[in-house]
């Protein structure tokens, strides 16, 4: 299946699934506002829709909806060991959105959820309240806001970035990572930069960029956004995952890593993080299944508790690693 779907233009989200107790806040009207010519739909519940068998994923990402659901308990989830918590010892997700604008091949939602539609929680101000109560149980938090999304990449519709960073300010206590593919550094460039948060972006190179990272910007238009962020005297860090088994992949990477460390200013990276693609075993198959535009899932893997990874990962984190260790301390490089 090809996707020819560009990632902007009027046409974009031309339905709105609106849950009747979601027209209570502030961010469905905002966003009812934002996109007038969509057909409004009312539903009882966003997992009438969202959770509906025999939907088509990849059909439904190339024309994807809204729907604006009240989200309740729990409004938190305890990082998964999967996931690099660098060091912090209470390592929670916080979920104010589910999927994502891009068509990243490798990514696991697609094999999570039955459909593309993106859900927007609009009461933010309870995930709030649940973080300040884990806070005052913990004493501290890293917490991570864009995990089943990419928040920055909708920042220019829906302001939830800005208010995660306004709300961590007054919370030293809260260190706070937003994860970004995207070039939109400038949707949030008025705020001051706050010494809590973690402004993190995921980049590859250009050929897995130009293959496997549909709707994505390059990577010059990251490492722009990247500049003008650390200029701007945020805390920056580079995640470089997943890293991508293709033919020649030992040069790519090195010449990638090469120009990503002579372009940006590696004394002021706040830290990398190195990880091979791997994924449930199940989201895995699932994919395998309905996805036909990609080789991503053709790969001979081993699984290991119900986790599929390459068979050469540590090849590929060793030599990826060793190229970081020409411009950054060891301690700053999370494998």
């Amino acid at each position: 299946m090809k996707n020819s779907k560009k990632y902007s233009g009027a046409n974009r989200f031309s339905h709105i699934y609106v849950e009747d107790r979601a027209l209570e806040y502030d961010v469905a009207d905002i966003l009812l506002n934002r996109f007038k010519y969509a057909r409004i739909i009312p539903i009882k519940h966003y997992k009438n829709v969202f959770n509906r068998p025999r939907q088509n994923f990849w059909l439904q990402k190339n024309y994807q909806n809204i729907i604006l659901a009240v989200k309740d308990e729990p409004f938190l989830y305890e990082g998964p060991e999967i996931c690099e918590n660098f060091g912090n010892r209470h390592f929670y997700y916080a979920s104010a959105v589910l999927n994502c604008i891009y068509d990243c091949h490798y990514c696991y939602l697609q094999g999570m959820y039955q459909s593309a539609n993106i859900v927007i929680f609009v009461n933010i101000e309870d995930f709030f309240k649940a973080v300040d109560r884990k806070l005052s149980l913990l004493g501290s938090m890293y917490l991570c806001t864009s995990y089943d999304t990419d928040l920055l990449a909708l920042e220019g519709i829906l302001p939830y970035s800005r208010k995660w960073i306004e709300f961590a300010s007054s919370r030293e206590e809260l260190i706070m990572e937003i994860r970004t593919k995207s070039a939109n550094y400038g949707k949030i460039s008025d705020l001051a930069p706050c010494p809590n948060v973690i402004l993190a972006w995921t980049l590859s190179p250009d050929e897995i960029i130009q293959k496997y990272e549909k709707g994505t910007p390059s990577l010059d238009a990251r490492i722009d956004a990247i500049c003008k962020a650390i200029d701007d005297g945020w805390n920056v860090r580079l995640s470089l995952e997943p890293l991508i088994e293709i033919n020649g992949w030992e040069s790519i990477y090195k010449d990638f890593i090469d120009k990503v460390c002579t372009t940006l200013p590696m004394d002021k990276i706040y830290d990398v993080n190195v990880g091979v693609f791997r994924m449930n075993r199940e989201y895995f198959k699932k994919i395998g299944k309905n996805r036909f535009d990609t080789d991503i899932f053709s790969h001979q893997m081993d699984v290991d508790d119900g986790v599929v990874y390459y068979k050469n990962e540590n090849d590929m984190e060793v030599a990826v690693a060793k190229e970081l260790f020409k411009y950054l301390p060891s301690k700053k490089i999370y494998v």
